[in-house]
């Protein structure tokens, strides 16, 4: 079993709105790789690139949410939509 370590974009700790003190572990990525590839009739290397960094992200992401809920952390993607860049 291989272990694999990540590191996420931001790590912040912020003062919300009520006054406490909340923790935010932020990653921020391309729209395209939030959602899972399309489903292809044409099996390319650039399909099987999309389909891979789907499978290595969404797993990342299912562990650092799990991670974050025990701690009373919030784990946020960000993409450029959030940004605001076009």
């Amino acid at each position: 079993n291989k272990v694999h370590r990540y590191f996420p974009d931001f790590w912040v700790k912020k003062r919300n709105r009520d006054g406490k003190v909340e923790t935010v572990v932020v990653e921020i990525k391309p729209k395209a790789q939030t959602q899972p590839p399309k489903v292809k009739t044409k099996v390319t290397k650039k399909y099987i690139d999309e389909v891979k960094t789907w499978g290595i992200n969404s797993s990342k992401w299912q562990y650092a949410t799990k991670f974050c809920e025990e701690r009373k952390w919030k784990f946020q993607i960000l993409t450029e939509d959030d940004l605001g860049i076009k």
